[in-house]
């Protein structure tokens, strides 16, 4: 069985058709630039064209951004301000005609990793960490979801969210060395060792895959691994969230 994951990122939008026996990605991954600004109806036709660009006709799992609750945006993220409230489900099953199951990004990713990845029977407490252009949160319970945890909307010093100060995009803006993201980065999962305690940390997101380059900065006494599926996790992820709403795919 094959099923359409679609990751939405606040630089890019990607799509691509994963097995879902073994997780493996059937199809070029695929890719259209998030359209600026983000806002929601934009935001669905390219949704829309990637649905199209596969000709697919079934369910879709699609990983977002934002903190998702029963299909409704609860928090604009790294979007814009009118997606609060917006049903993404509905929204998108509408731009589509597929139906949609819509999940936080970083918990698509945390499925990816804990499905097919890294964190396959892993036991206790997990918590996946997604970098990029903020930080993504998901955690899993003998592997078991635990939806919305938004860790990097914690708040730190003048920063309305840590992420702000921390995340990829920081890096990027900043032109930091690995070694002084390294360490607020390090910071950031101090915070999370603190507040939730976690028996394993998993990285992912495009960033993970330069783990040689900053592991010598964290200093958190939780085990910390990279994923290994990198940018495709998330669209994977995505695509295994649709078993739990459509049990006859599995």
């Amino acid at each position: 069985m094959e099923v359409l994951g679609i990751d939405v990122g606040g630089s890019g939008i990607k799509g691509a058709m994963i097995h879902m026996e073994t997780g493996e990605m059937r199809s070029p991954r695929f890719r259209i630039p998030t359209p600026q600004p983000r806002k929601p109806e934009a935001m669905a036709e390219v949704v829309a064209q990637i649905v199209e660009h596969f000709g697919y006709k079934g369910p879709v799992g699609c990983g977002f951004p934002s903190v998702i609750k029963n299909g409704v945006c609860k928090s604009k993220g790294n979007l814009h301000k009118s997606w609060v409230g917006q049903n993404v489900e509905e929204l998108f099953t509408a731009a589509t005609g597929n139906d949609f199951t819509v999940i936080n990004d970083a918990d698509a990713a945390g499925y990816a990793a804990m499905n097919y990845g890294i964190g396959r029977d892993m036991k206790g407490f997990v918590v996946m960490i997604t970098i990029g252009t903020g930080l993504g949160s998901g955690a899993f319970l003998d592997g078991r979801l635990i939806p919305n945890f938004e860790l990097g909307q914690i708040p730190y010093k003048e920063f309305d969210k840590i992420e702000t100060w921390a995340a990829a995009s920081a890096k990027e803006r900043e032109n930091l060395s690995y070694k002084k993201w390294g360490k607020r980065f390090n910071k950031f999962l101090k915070l999370v060792e603190l507040i939730v305690s976690p028996d394993t940390i998993i990285l992912g997101g495009g960033t993970s895959k330069d783990w040689e380059e900053f592991k010598d900065y964290i200093t958190v006494d939780t085990p910390v691994i990279p994923a290994g599926l990198q940018n495709h996790a998330g669209i994977i992820g995505a695509a295994t969230a649709c078993l739990v709403s459509h049990p006859e795919l599995q």
